[in-house]
């Protein structure tokens, strides 16, 4: 990745190409400044693989990356269990959000 600047849409790119994703959300948790992401990763590569095989293959796809930011963490889904959860859930469809305040941690400025 070098020294660029890393952002939502460069992480969706990477995931989609790198996983075969068919769905990738990504949120800037930090205000902007490209330290704490989450995401929803969606792939057809996580069927058979239990939690931990599924998030060792988002960290390996995403090394160079993930090395240059504070925070990280991914949600995996197969596309039968994204489908499947979207509709226990109205249709909503984003990555966990736990512990923030509208999506971003609070006491970060931009």
């Amino acid at each position: 990745m070098g020294d660029s600047t890393i952002t939502e849409a460069s992480l969706k790119a990477a995931l989609t190409e790198r996983l075969n994703a068919v769905h990738v959300e990504v949120t800037d948790m930090s205000g902007g400044c490209g330290q704490s992401f989450t995401s929803l990763v969606v792939s057809p590569q996580f069927a058979g693989q239990n939690s931990l095989k599924r998030h060792r293959a988002v960290n390996a796809a995403l090394k160079d990356e993930i090395a240059s930011i504070h925070a990280w963490s991914a949600k995996c889904q197969t596309p039968e269990e994204w489908e499947r959860d979207k509709a226990k859930n109205g249709g909503e469809d984003h990555p966990p959000l736990d512990g923030t305040v509208g999506g971003h941690v609070q006491g970060v400025d931009a």
